[in-house]
């Protein structure tokens, strides 16, 4: 196997934008005062980029998929985003074991 050095520089530039977000994140958080509609809104984001990444399953596969995208949209306005992602994991396998797919 051998490495393409235009693949390498890539994934490299990635990891070095990944790494300097997150620091940049956590440094300039410490100047900014965060009230409750703010920290409301934060919460928003994980279930959010959720079902922003799911949706596409849902609508582009069968019955099992899309149910269990509901089922995880609704577990995700109430659990923590790890319990959500299981919900729906587990809706999905009996869902294919029940239906097909």
């Amino acid at each position: 196997m051998t490495l393409d050095p235009n693949v390498f520089l890539a994934i490299v530039a990635m990891a070095a934008a990944t790494v300097l977000t997150r620091i940049a994140g956590l440094v300039l958080i410490r100047f900014i005062a965060i009230g409750p509609q703010q920290k409301r809104a934060l919460e928003a984001i994980p279930p959010a980029v959720l079902m922003a990444v799911i949706a596409p399953t849902a609508l582009a596969t069968g019955p099992a998929e899309t149910l269990a995208t509901l089922a995880t949209a609704i577990a995700a306005t109430r659990l923590p985003l790890l319990a959500a992602v299981a919900i729906g994991v587990f809706v999905v396998a009996i869902g294919r074991a029940m239906i097909g797919g």
